[in-house]
């Protein structure tokens, strides 16, 4: 099962590591394009349908057509923290090879955007020190690997949970015996 978690994991990792890495460096300095957003959540989706995958090839190749819920669960979550690594490091690198200052940017994002709003005096000088602390524990890789495993683990979570609720029940896609 570990050889399954490994091959699912890394291709639920190459799938949302690659467009995130390509797109951070070739970004680089230019504004996110609108909707980015949801195309990485989008991706973090479609990568981590190799649970619903693994899962169901893990059932009906290796279990007889039947898995139960925590088992499957299990299986989904493992793979989900192998493409959340993968998720984390493509990040790393691509801070690494653009050079890039992502917390920086993103507290002069916030700071214009409530600058817009009509934000000022003490309320702007308070945001523009919580934005000066968000820079310090940012370059901390303690707080930064943590918060970014934090933003495709969950939705690995809810396919895991949603794959082995589906999954538990032998007649939900059925395997095909051979004709």
């Amino acid at each position: 099962m570990l050889k399954k978690i490994l091959i699912y994991g890394s291709i639920a990792g190459l799938i949302v590591g690659v467009p995130l890495f390509t797109m951070t460096v070739l970004m680089n300095g230019h504004p996110p394009i609108p909707y980015a957003l949801v195309l990485g959540y989008a991706i973090m989706l479609i990568a981590l349908s190799t649970v619903f995958v693994a899962i169901k090839r893990h059932r009906d190749v290796d279990l007889g057509g039947v898995i139960g819920f925590w088992r499957a669960l299990g299986l989904g979550l493992a793979i989900s923290i192998i493409a959340g690594v993968f998720y984390v490091l493509a990040w790393e690198a691509a801070l690494a090879a653009a050079h890039l200052d992502f917390a920086g940017g993103y507290a002069k994002a916030v700071i214009a955007q409530q600058q817009a709003k009509g934000i000022s005096g003490e309320a702007l000088a308070r945001l523009t020190a919580e934005m000066d602390q968000f820079k310090i524990q940012y370059a901390n890789p303690l707080y930064r690997l943590p918060m970014t495993f934090g933003e495709i683990f969950p939705v690995g979570l809810l396919v895991s949970l949603i794959s082995a609720g589906l999954l538990r029940n032998r007649r939900f896609l059925p395997a095909r015996s051979p004709p």
